[in-house]
């Protein structure tokens, strides 16, 4: 992997976000609006225990559709295709991918953190610094799933249609509307292979005064590897033509 290409390609594609103000405003505007008008409608002890897990949920679901779709965007276009002719590689293209959203998701965590934890003063006696990096490794997880889904639609369309196949179950399942332990067999096995459970997990634990124990490390280390299988599978979709 050469790092001048990968920066190159990050460059890239943070110019293409800076140009498109809709895309800025999905990313950093909506989650923290989603969040003001979330503690309007709960209780103070509601939001509490809500806004941790959400600050994971959001960067994952607007990383997801951002990632596809301007994933599709490049593939259609044969943008992709032209990039894969050159001396440019697939682990640069997507350590590009991974640098540049990987800012701009760190970039939504910390404005949408700032906002919960300040402005709207969620009780979170936590780790908030390991409380970011959760919410940037989702947001990493939702890229490589937009990277990955991208190789399977032909239209934008088409690949916001897999938001209901991949981003929602993992929603539903995580925790944030009912306790994982009281599940049925079949829907808590189902969200024990779901990454986003995990997330919500090491989210809900750094979010007590408790000090960061192993259940913690393993979620984060649980969330790293399935960025990374994530990111193994979509490098496997990028086929590098020969002229």
């Amino acid at each position: 992997m050469s790092p001048a290409r990968a920066y190159a390609t990050a460059r890239r594609v943070l110019t293409q976000l800076r140009h498109d103000p809709r895309t800025v405003a999905l990313m950093l505007v909506v989650p923290c609006a989603l969040l003001a008008l979330l503690r309007g409608v709960l209780s103070q002890q509601q939001f509490d225990a809500t806004s941790p897990i959400m600050l994971g949920i959001f960067p994952f679901v607007t990383l997801f559709v951002v990632t596809s779709v301007a994933t599709l965007r490049e593939r259609t276009s044969g943008t992709l295709e032209r990039l894969l002719t050159t001396r440019m590689g697939k682990a640069d293209l997507l350590a590009g991918y991974a640098l540049a959203f990987g800012l701009t998701g760190t970039v939504q965590s910390g404005l949408a953190s700032a906002l919960t934890l300040g402005v709207l003063r969620s009780s979170v006696p936590g780790h908030a610094v390991l409380l970011v990096l959760l919410a940037v490794l989702d947001a990493l997880l939702g890229m490589a799933l937009g990277l990955l889904v991208s190789a399977f639609s032909a239209t934008e369309f088409q690949a916001v249609q897999f938001m209901p196949a991949l981003v929602l179950p993992q929603v539903l399942l995580c925790g944030l509307f009912a306790p994982r332990s009281g599940m049925t067999a079949g829907l808590r096995w189902l969200s024990d292979v779901l990454p986003l459970s995990y997330a919500a997990d090491g989210l809900q634990r750094l979010a007590t005064s408790q000090p960061v124990g192993h259940d913690v490390v393993a979620d984060l280390l649980i969330v790293t590897g399935s960025v990374v299988a994530a990111l193994c599978l979509a490098a496997s979709t990028l086929r590098r033509q020969t002229r």
